[in-house]
């Protein structure tokens, strides 16, 4: 069965999204990705990340597939990447948890909520709160 992936809310090691990006990388090796997430696999919020960690996204992809907790992964990341600091993290959560908020990324926030419709939606002020109502979680 097709699913959406867990929230990007979701920590590991106190850093959001890195659960996101993991779950849809294994849902979609296994079948169980919702077909609207295959398009944007490795790019968008999952690029991004990958950047911030200075890890190639492919081979995080074959990491993953080989097995491992998300913590696990993560570590691997850092060291093939670059280690995390506490800031590091921070500073991480605190731009992707208020992405689309008054910032460039306004205007593709809403086109995405009109698609969807919930432009009416003036409670779905990021990201992270669209991809919560779009799939079904509170």
């Amino acid at each position: 069965m097709e699913s959406p992936p867990v929230s990007p809310r979701l920590e590991v090691g106190g850093m959001v999204y890195f659960a996101r990006m993991l779950d849809k990388i294994r849902k979609q090796a296994r079948g169980g990705l919702r077909t609207d997430f295959h398009a944007n696999l490795g790019r968008g919020f999952d690029l991004r990340c990958c950047r911030y960690l200075r890890t190639d996204y492919d081979a995080l992809k074959a990491r993953v597939r080989q097995g491992g907790t998300d913590e696990e992964i993560l570590a691997w990341c850092q060291e093939q990447g670059r280690p995390l600091s506490t800031e590091d993290i921070y500073v991480w959560n605190q731009f992707m948890l208020k992405r689309g908020l008054a910032d460039e990324a306004t205007p593709v926030l809403e086109k995405y909520k009109a698609e969807a419709g919930l432009s009416g939606r003036a409670d779905l002020r990021t990201f992270f709160d669209f991809f919560d109502a779009d799939e079904g979680r509170p």
